[in-house]
C-alpha cells in the first residue's frame, strides 16, 4: 500500500482535558515524523459534512499541549449517519455518510485519525467498514470505552472532582450536615467511585450498584452514634435506586443523546434530610469537571495516543484504536472498542478495596 500524503484529524463529541495534546503529537509526529500533511477538521464531523478544513502546521500546534478544550472545535450533534438537515420547513434525519467519505477525498485526505469516545468510536467504525481509512483514539472523562486501561481526560476529571470533595468537607464538618456530590459519567460510576476513594468519601452511590435509601441512613447514622456528625456522598449522574430510574433532567430531540441526566444529586439529599432529619445540601460539578488545564497523566497519555495513532497511519494499518494496556500503549480492533461500555464491576478489586475501609455504596443494610 502507497504512504499516505495528507491525513486528518478531527475532535468529536464533548470537550475534554488532553484533547489538544493528542492534535499536538498527531501533527508533530507525521510532519516531522512521517512527513506527511495534517488537515485539522472543523467541529468534529461536521466539519467533514461542511468541508470545513485548515492545513496544520508544527507551528499551530506549539504550547497547545496544556490548553483544555480543542483548538479545532468539536460538536455532539453531526453523526453523519443520522444528521439532522431542514427540509421544505421540516427537520429530517439523513445519511450523510457517502458525502462524508466524498468530501474528505475532494480535500486529498487519504486517512483520518478521529479524536472521541464512544458515540465518536461507533462513526468512525461505520466510516471504516464503508471503506475509509480510519484510526481513533479514545477521549472521555467517563472512561467507559472498551478495550483501553484508561481514556485520557478521565485522570483530569477525577482530580477535579476529587478537589471538591475535600473542599466540601470543610463546610460538611463545620456544619455537621451531609454534603452530597454530583458527578458526571452517565451511565458508568468511574468518575464518582475514583473521586470518592481519593476524597474519602463516606458514601459512593453509582449506577453498577443500585442504591437502598435504609442503607444509605444506616451509614449516615451510624456515623453519628460515632461521634462523626458529619457524612460525604458522592454520587454519579447516572445512579439509581433498587427497583428504582435513573433522574432525567430533559429529553431531547437528539439522536446522539436524547436524554440528559440531572437531579440525582438533589434527591439523595432531600431524601437524606427528610429520612435522617440532619441538614444535606448538595454540589453539582457539571461542566467543572470537563475543562481547564489536563493533568500530567493526560498529557503524557494522551501524546503517547497520538504518537501511535501517527505511526499506525503511517505503516497503513487501519480499522484500530490506540489504547492503554497496562503500561503499553497498542492498537486494539475498533469492532471489539465499541462492542458495549466498559461499566465498574461491583465484585472488582478497586469496589472491594473501598467496602474494606468502609465506604458504602448504599447497598447493605
Amino acid at each position: 500500500m502507497a504512504k499516505v500524503k495528507r491525513v486528518g484529524v478531527l475532535t468529536a463529541g464533548g470537550d475534554c482535558p488532553g484533547l489538544n495534546a493528542v492534535i499536538r503529537a498527531v501533527t508533530k509526529s507525521l510532519i516531522n515524523k512521517h512527513n506527511i500533511e495534517v488537515v485539522g477538521i472543523r467541529d468534529g464531523f461536521l466539519g467533514l459534512i461542511d468541508k470545513r478544513a485548515i492545513m496544520l502546521s508544527s507551528n499551530d500546534v506549539s504550547g497547545i499541549l496544556t490548553q483544555g478544550g480543542t483548538i479545532l472545535g468539536t460538536t455532539n450533534k453531526a453523526n453523519p449517519f443520522k444528521f439532522h438537515v431542514e427540509r421544505n420547513g421540516q427537520i429530517v434525519v439523513e445519511d450523510l455518510s457517502d458525502d462524508v467519505i466524498a468530501n474528505a477525498e475532494k480535500m486529498g485526505i487519504e486517512a483520518l485519525i478521529c479524536i472521541g469516545g464512544d458515540g465518536t468510536q461507533h462513526i468512525s467504525h461505520e466510516l471504516g467498514a464503508k471503506g475509509m481509512h480510519v484510526i481513533g483514539v479514545p477521549k472521555t472523562i467517563d472512561n467507559d470505552l472498551r478495550e483501553t486501561d484508561l481514556t485520557f481526560g478521565h485522570d483530569t476529571a477525577v482530580s477535579i472532582a476529587t478537589d471538591a470533595v475535600d473542599r466540601i468537607h470543610t463546610t460538611a464538618m463545620s456544619h455537621h450536615r451531609v454534603m452530597v456530590i454530583e458527578t458526571m459519567g452517565r451511565n458508568a460510576g468511574w468518575i464518582a467511585l475514583n473521586a470518592g476513594i481519593a476524597g474519602g468519601g463516606d458514601i459512593i452511590l453509582i449506577p453498577e450498584i443500585p442504591y437502598k435509601l435504609d442503607a444509605v441512613k444506616k451509614k449516615i447514622e451510624d456515623r453519628v452514634r460515632n461521634g462523626r456528625l458529619f457524612s460525604i456522598i458522592v454520587v454519579a449522574e447516572g445512579a439509581r435506586p433498587a427497583g428504582g430510574h435513573m433522574v432525567i433532567r430533559e429529553r431531547v430531540s437528539d439522536p446522539t443523546e436524547p436524554i440528559r441526566l440531572g437531579g440525582i444529586g438533589q434527591k439523595v439529599a432531600d431524601d437524606v434530610e427528610r429520612v435522617t432529619g440532619i441538614e444535606s445540601r448538595v454540589t453539582v460539578l457539571g461542566h467543572l469537571q470537563r475543562g481547564g488545564t489536563p493533568t500530567a497523566f493526560d498529557r503524557i497519555l494522551a501524546t503517547r495516543f497520538g504518537a501511535l495513532a501517527a505511526d499506525l497511519v503511517a505503516d497503513g494499518i487501519y480499522g484500530k484504536m490506540t489504547a492503554l494496556k497496562g503500561s503499553e500503549i497498542v492498537p486494539v480492533p475498533l469492532e471489539a472498542a465499541v462492542a458495549g461500555l466498559k461499566l465498574v464491576d461491583p465484585e472488582s478489586s478497586i469496589v472491594k478495596a473501598a467496602r474494606e475501609v468502609g465506604t458504602s455504596f448504599g447497598d447493605e443494610t
